[in-house]
């Protein structure tokens, strides 16, 4: 009976009234989030388009079209829905202004790397698929986002690097225009025929896979070291991504033939030539040697 009294003080036809009132304003923000999302949807084909036009990166597109415009979109939507409630949007407005000076101040870092990847998209040093070196890291970019770019190693490691770090160090693009030219040292003894060497490297070279015949392959002299005549065997490849395995088949292909053909290898190591030695010198050796004999000899 006296849950039947309390129910009977609620005024239902006073809250009746005010669902009744409140609903429009509820089909109004639904309308407002289907109008603006709909609007999104029709609007994203035409933005792509004039993007693409305007020759941006593909991946660039994507993260203003999916990502910068669509959250804009989302954000503006909520917005004027909650306006439609009766909700003080100013006020929130200015709480989140605050609150994103203050995030603002705390993320400094993410913030430049931001900035740092929306100069790479604008410059344009590499795109995804390029191989490309690093931070001491050579791999394929396989995405870039706006804090973050990630490449594929050759170990099959994904590496997240920061766009600060990419643009702040000196980044090498092996993949930019086409053919990549690969020199691998080799070196020779001093009494071994230079001529011979290059035929020798050259025959070697110039059959195996993913080597270029144009531009050929070639063999200079880049030094006259300590121990060695210095060459450089150089073959040029139109694949960016062959790059370490045809370094390590023109390194092993060249010591086959340099050894097949019997052309010294030489390691390092030190000749010494005495051309002179004065007499004093020879009677103080010869002194040393006879104190030492005594000495053993007792």
């Amino acid at each position: 009976m006296g849950a039947l009294g309390i129910m009977g003080e609620i005024d239902w036809d006073g809250i009746l009234t005010r669902v009744v009132e409140f609903l429009p304003r509820v089909a109004t923000a639904i309308l407002v989030l289907l109008a603006l999302w709909a609007t999104f949807r029709l609007s994203r084909r035409p933005m792509r388009a004039a993007l693409q036009r305007m020759k941006l990166e593909k991946a660039l597109i994507d993260l203003l079209v999916d990502r910068v415009y669509r959250f804009s979109v989302l954000i503006f939507a909520l917005v004027m829905a909650l306006a439609q409630l009766g909700v003080n949007v100013s006020a929130a407005i200015a709480g989140i202004g605050v609150a994103g000076i203050a995030i603002g101040f705390a993320a400094q870092d993410s913030i430049a790397n931001i900035i740092a990847g929306f100069l790479i998209f604008i410059d344009k040093p590499f795109q995804v698929g390029d191989w490309v070196t690093v931070s001491d890291q050579y791999g394929m970019v396989r995405d870039i986002t706006l804090r973050t770019t990630r490449i594929r190693t050759n170990n099959n490691t994904y590496v997240v690097i920061p766009n600060k770090r990419i643009i702040d160090e000196v980044l090498v693009n092996h993949s930019k225009h086409g053919e990549t030219r690969i020199g691998v040292p080799v070196g020779i003894a001093y009494k071994e025929d230079i001529l011979r060497a290059r035929e020798v490297l050259l025959e070697a070279v110039q059959q195996l896979a993913y080597v270029e015949t144009d531009p050929a392959p070639s063999v200079a002299v880049v030094g006259l070291g300590a121990s060695s005549v210095d060459l450089e065997v150089r073959v040029w490849i139109s694949d960016a991504s062959r790059e370490s395995p045809v370094f390590a088949t023109v390194v092993e292909s060249s010591k086959l033939a340099l050894d097949a053909a019997d052309i010294e290898i030489p390691f390092p190591h030190m000749q010494l030539f005495v051309e002179q030695v004065e007499e004093r010198v020879w009677e103080k050796a010869a002194k040393l040697h006879a104190v030492g004999s005594e000495g053993s000899g007792s």
